[in-house]
């Protein structure tokens, strides 16, 4: 034991001296100076001290270079850029396409009530999805730091909206989404086992978990691994995925097209209905600024984040699109609400013996789309504490296998959490009002950007229409429903983010931290084999 605590202390060591050795004559607090002692602080860190380096339009609070270099012999410890561009199509594809368009895409035939309505707001959740994508990769480009919408309020705002966000984020958004999925892996798994009657919710709920142990090993062993595991999961539900499209076209094909015909009958619906049928629809979108959360990892991130997302989203909208016609080839309107499984009611009319082959494609959809998830979301954990947002032992990476183990770990048992106490509806709800409001806070942020930082480095960059476009359709999706059918859940998320300046200001502003948190950070990190980070990221 005692080998082992020198061996740690020595590596934490050396990483401090490397980032006071790198950050010379740049005016970059090192970890050390960020949080007031020694570089294994336990908790919150408090803000940094402002840089005094500006960038060319005299703006100031600016990183000197727009991307960290390269992995060297030299380095200590960091998150190595193994990203090329078919795994970060991988990352989006395989994170979007889950159990959404397979198991409930009648949703938005309830809310909408034709079928013409409902197949144009799947189209446009695609193309809302590629614009606030196409926005997100300029500001990708411009801080291509991990964590995303964290970093870009760092940028834009300052630290205490970005706070707020990774408050949210690491303790509700990222893990219901992850229970969402995992909870939709264990209906369809423990289905094919249980056939006259419903399954066991205690069974459902120990078969998610074990898929959240599952995912979770993969991704702390091997960042190679978890990506191995993208690719191969991502493949195959694009598998499935072709085999719906080819059953649909073969009916289309034999003139089954009387469902298809009266597309637009029906009553028009309100702005309301509208509102909440696209919440359906992007939910089976979501996952399209993953590949944001992990940039510091990809390989030349300003070519390939903005190549992935557009092939990738067009990719997954084009899917959506066939699919939809190929399951009203097969079914009325009506069946397709009445199903509870969509996918597996085509399955049967079609595929005949090989009808297995639909719930099984939901349950590798589904595992694949978990594994995207948390990989990205144990990347937020890890640059929000970096910079003294979060404890500072979520931003260590393990010695060897270079994974931030703890951000995964902290993430998975948040998820086992809201898989034990919560249902599926009632976290789609939460999440997508919530997730909205900061779709639009990077939306302006952009747009904030343009005019403080007219000439910071843009490899990438969109018309100014695009991000004005997202956020008008942002402050829609979030107002809309509160004015249609007011629920006392959009005042508890409101205040349930809000409540996050209760710790920002004693824990990150004033820079309070117990005495206790560094035996307590001592303790996780030889209980988990992690150090901190050699290249810290450089905002300020």
């Amino acid at each position: 034991m005692r080998d082992k605590i020198s061996q740690l202390f020595c590596l934490q060591k050396n990483a401090c001296k490397n980032n006071s050795a790198d950050n010379r004559g740049h005016n970059v607090p090192t970890k050390a100076t960020r949080n007031g002692s020694m570089c294994a602080n336990g908790t919150f860190g408090a803000e940094r001290p402002e840089a005094t380096e500006t960038d060319s339009s005299g703006t100031g609070r600016m990183r000197k270079s727009m991307e960290r270099n390269g992995s060297t012999q030299n380095d200590t410890v960091h998150l190595e850029r193994r990203l090329g561009l078919f795994s970060g199509v991988a990352l989006i594809v395989g994170t979007m396409i889950g159990s959404g368009i397979f198991v409930s895409p009648s949703g938005l035939l309830v809310r909408t009530g034709s079928v013409g309505i409902s197949f144009i707001i799947w189209l446009a959740c695609g193309l809302l999805s590629l614009l606030g994508a196409l926005a997100y990769a300029e500001l990708g480009t411009m801080n291509t730091s991990s964590g995303a919408e964290w970093a870009y309020f760092m940028d834009a705002y300052g630290p205490a909206p970005a706070f707020l966000f990774s408050w949210v984020s690491t303790l509700v958004l990222k893990p219901s989404q992850m229970a969402i999925i995992c909870l939709s892996f264990a209906q369809y798994a423990v289905e094919a086992f249980v056939t006259e009657c419903d399954p066991p919710r205690g069974v459902v709920k120990m078969v998610a978990l074990v898929a959240i142990v599952m995912i979770l090993f993969v991704n702390c062993y091997s960042v190679n691994l978890g990506m191995a595991v993208q690719n191969i999961f991502t493949a195959a539900k694009l598998v499935a995925v072709v085999i719906v499209i080819c059953g649909g076209a073969w009916k289309l094909f034999h003139g089954n097209t009387q469902h298809l015909s009266n597309a637009f009958n029906g009553p028009m619906p309100n702005i309301g209905a509208i509102a909440t049928a696209f919440y359906t629809g992007l939910w089976a979108y979501d996952g399209w600024n993953n590949l944001n959360y992990v940039t510091e990892e990809i390989k030349n991130p300003s070519k390939n984040l903005p190549r992935s997302i557009m092939i990738g989203i067009p990719l997954v909208t084009l899917c959506y699109a066939l699919i939809n016609i190929s399951y009203l080839a097969a079914m009325s309107e009506q069946e397709m609400i009445e199903s509870e499984a969509v996918a597996v009611t085509f399955g049967n009319r079609i595929l005949g013996a090989l009808a297995w082959l639909m719930p099984l494609s939901v349950t590798v959809s589904t595992f694949g789309s978990a594994n995207g998830t948390l990989f990205a979301a144990g990347r937020l954990c890890f640059a929000a504490s970096r910079e003294g947002h979060l404890l500072d032992i979520l931003s260590y990476v393990h010695v060897r296998r270079l994974t931030p183990a703890p951000g995964l770990i902290f993430h998975s048992l948040i998820a086992s959490a809201m898989v034990l106490h919560g249902t599926i509806d009632s976290l789609i709800d939460f999440f997508s009002f919530t997730a909205w409001i900061f779709y639009g806070g990077a939306m302006l942020a952009l747009i904030v950007m343009r005019y403080t930082k007219p000439n910071y480095p843009r490899p990438y960059k969109v018309p100014i229409i695009i991000p004005v476009v997202v956020l008008v359709i942002s402050v829609y999706l979030v107002a809309a429903p509160i004015f249609e059918t007011p629920r006392i859940e959009y005042l508890y998320a409101l205040l349930f983010i809000f409540a996050g300046l209760i710790f920002y200001v004693p824990f990150v502003k004033l820079g309070m931290t117990p005495r206790f948190m560094n035996k307590v950070t001592l303790f996780f990190q030889l209980l988990l084999e992690v150090v901190p980070t050699s290249s810290m990221a450089m905002f300020e």
